[in-house]
């Protein structure tokens, strides 16, 4: 039986309706395209001059602003860029800045890619800019700006400029305030004149300013060498002095004005640095002549400079610091020094540098207020800057070159919080032993409260007083200690000056030998030797020591000072003050064996701090010298000579109270009986502080009741 094909579907009742939906969505986006191609013509024919105040109301609705064009007005697509033109036109700022207006320009012609207005990053394909002048500027509370067109607190955005293929800048200016910082600043730029994203020539930004009321200049230049990677890659370089410093700016700027995020290049020289940093109110100590070199990225309210190296004088620093302005200016660095020169290191307690370097620290002392032959600085700590920034620091120092004492392995730890100045902890190697110490200067208090806490880790005498006399080889002696005072004032003449608290380092068992020295300063060699009365053949052997001070009101006394050798028990009253810097003590050395001749009577260190002297003549000495006489002449010569015989009588110290660093009223002999040849501590009877060191002679017989 025959089958037959089977014919076409039939069609389904769908299938015309699909087609009729298509057929009337081709018409609808043919209407669309004649809507706008009539649009596209409307506007290309006419120049869409009669949507001049349309788009005055528009965009000052958009923008909270108002927005006039006074001349000649020009947008329609040409023909798929956005062409906009306009004549006198001006943007006006919000009510609280202190000009009137963000924007004007004599005329701005300019191709926009008209998708970058609604996704992405504005783009101009080119933009020809005459007579324009931008004003930007932040409000008080740095939380809303010009050239964000946003009423609201916190509304305020970085600077965002869109990206420009090719460019014509003629006469243009640029204002930037910034109440917060306290900049403000006005540049003039040459005309530009750029193509593929890079600016043909070079062209030249001259301006000047004031930064924190101190006034600044700057010349800059932008240029695109054929070297220079095509499309947006233009080279920045600039110049700007202040305040003594000159401070150089080059990187490479990925489009026309962009700076954010972008690495450059910065150095800096200039007589001291605390110049410098001064101009931002931030208060460092003062510098020798300074180079410094960093890299600088800017996010937002942070600038950070990293690669940091360089040279203040005669030290070297490298590192890294993070500058962020925020509601308060913060500074957080982490430094560090190969070598730090001494003098360098003198602005730290406030001497000038370069004074130390020329003249020495007693003209650098006077320079800053106290009177002839001091020591200690009288400059006052910036308490007004310390108050409105804080700081993080951390900085090592591998060596401290000096003449006298070594120091190496600095480790510094600064923390500066709303006008509370720590640095804790501080430490450092000194001659093979270690100081660590904790000191806080409170300007938040008035006066300033200011602690001190040094501790000296076992040390070999040898080395700490080899610049003094003391021969290392033969000395086995080492010394510890540890100073805490507390006082009140805005210098550190006034804290110590008002300061409480003790001062003791103590002497374990060892030996102390010294070498041949001249009396020409307070020499310990020299002193050790008086002490004697002869050239030592062999080291001194201690049997425990402790050299302590009680400090009331500045003034130190004598609490104790007791040293037991093998041979002698040295002992010692009198003291200091860090009033006048006035020194009264008086040593005495006792034999413990019988001896024929004696001269041993009290040596006087007098003087001040700045002019340390020793006085060997004694009016101890005086009377037994007086006394040999008389025998001499009334009896026989040979009864002179007893007048210098010591009986030998000295009492050995018991080293467990020396040992422990007690005071004077905990000290025994050996035998355990209270010791009545060492100071009490008092300070009853101190001076008055109102002397000078030139005064101390007159004074000596009130200055702390001395032998």
């Amino acid at each position: 039986m025959a089958t037959t094909a089977p014919g076409p579907a039939a069609p389904t009742a769908a299938q015309p309706r699909a087609r009729r939906i298509a057929r009337v969505a081709a018409r609808v986006a043919l209407g669309v395209l004649a809507v706008l191609f009539a649009i596209w013509l409307v506007l290309f024919v006419t120049k869409g001059r009669f949507l001049k105040h349309p788009f005055e109301s528009v965009a000052g609705r958009l923008t909270n602003r108002t927005v006039t064009v006074g001349g000649d007005f020009q947008l329609y697509f040409s023909p798929l860029r956005l062409t906009f033109y306009a004549e006198k036109l001006s943007v006006s700022n919000p009510g609280w800045a202190t000009r009137p207006y963000l924007f004007t320009a004599g005329r701005i012609d300019s191709r926009i890619a008209p998708l970058s207005l609604l996704f992405g990053k504005r783009r101009f394909h080119w933009l020809d800019l005459t007579d324009g002048a931008v004003d930007l500027e932040w409000n008080a509370a740095h939380d809303r700006n010009t050239w964000t067109f946003s009423e609201k607190k916190g509304s305020g955005k970085p600077l965002d400029l869109p990206r420009i293929d090719r460019a014509t800048i003629a006469g243009t200016t640029v204002r930037y305030r910034d109440p917060r910082m306290r900049l403000e600043t006005q540049a003039a730029l040459d005309t530009i004149r750029s193509t593929g994203a890079r600016i043909g020539q070079a062209v030249g930004v001259t301006g000047s300013g004031v930064l924190r009321d101190t006034p600044f200049t700057l010349v800059a230049r932008l240029l695109s060498p054929d070297a220079t990677v095509a499309r947006g890659r233009n080279q920045l370089a600039m110049r700007a002095r202040a305040a003594g410093n000159v401070i150089d700016v080059t990187g490479t700027l990925p489009s026309l004005a962009q700076v954010e995020g972008v690495p450059l290049a910065v150095r800096a020289r200039g007589r001291n640095l605390a110049a410098l940093l001064g101009i931002i109110d931030v208060a460092i100590p003062n510098t020798r002549t300074y180079r410094l070199r960093a890299q600088l990225v800017q996010q937002g309210q942070e600038y950070r400079f990293t690669r940091l190296a360089g040279t203040f004088g005669d030290s070297d620093l490298a590192g890294r610091l993070t500058v962020t302005n925020g509601d308060r200016l913060h500074l957080d660095s982490r430094l560090e020094t190969r070598r730090l020169d001494i003098v360098d290191a003198a602005p730290f307690i406030g001497y000038n540098p370069d004074i130390v370097a020329t003249k020495g620290a007693e003209a650098a002392a006077a320079a800053t207020g106290v009177g002839p032959q001091r020591l200690l600085p009288d400059a006052a700590l910036p308490v007004a800057t310390m108050q409105r920034f804080d700081a993080d620091l951390k900085w090592t120092i591998r060596t401290v070159r000096s003449r006298r004492v070594p120091i190496s392995n600095v480790d510094l730890t600064l923390a500066l919080d709303r006008g509370k100045l720590t640095l804790s902890p501080l430490r450092f190697a000194m001659a093979r032993g270690d100081v660590s110490s904790d000191l806080l200067f409170d300007t938040r208090q008035r006066p300033s409260l200011v602690r001190y806490d040094i501790r000296l880790s076992p040390t070999p005498l040898g080395r700490l007083l080899a610049g003094w006399g003391v021969a290392e080889a033969g000395t086995t002696g080492t010394v510890k200690g540890r100073v805490q005072l507390t006082g009140r004032g805005d210098t550190i003449h006034d804290s110590l000056a008002s300061a409480n608290g003790r001062m003791a380092f103590i002497l374990p068992a060892g030996s102390l030998w010294t070498k041949n020295a001249q009396l020409a300063e307070l020499d310990i060699g020299t002193f050790v030797q008086k002490m004697f009365e002869k050239e030592l053949k062999e080291p001194v052997r201690i049997n425990c020591g402790l050299i302590a001070f009680t400090v009331r009101g500045g003034v130190a006394a004598a609490d104790p000072i007791l040293i037991d050798t093998s041979k002698n028990v040295i002992t010692g009253r009198g003291g200091f003050s860090f009033r006048n810097e006035a020194l009264d003590m008086a040593v005495r050395a006792d034999a413990k064996t019988f001896s024929l001749f004696s001269g041993q009577s009290p040596v006087g260190i007098t003087g001040s701090f700045a002019h340390p002297g020793i006085n060997p003549i004694s009016g101890d000495l005086l009377t037994r010298a007086g006394a040999g006489l008389g025998l001499a002449v009334v009896a026989t010569p040979l009864a002179g000579v007893l007048a210098f015989v010591d009986v030998g009588d000295a009492k050995a110290a018991a080293c467990g109270p020396v040992l422990s660093g007690a005071r004077a009223s905990a000290q025994r002999t050996v035998k355990g009986d209270k010791r009545d040849d060492v100071g009490r501590g008092t300070t009853a009877k101190a001076e008055d502080g109102k002397g000078n060191p030139g005064e101390a002679k007159a004074q000596r017989k009130k200055f702390l009741g001395i032998f």
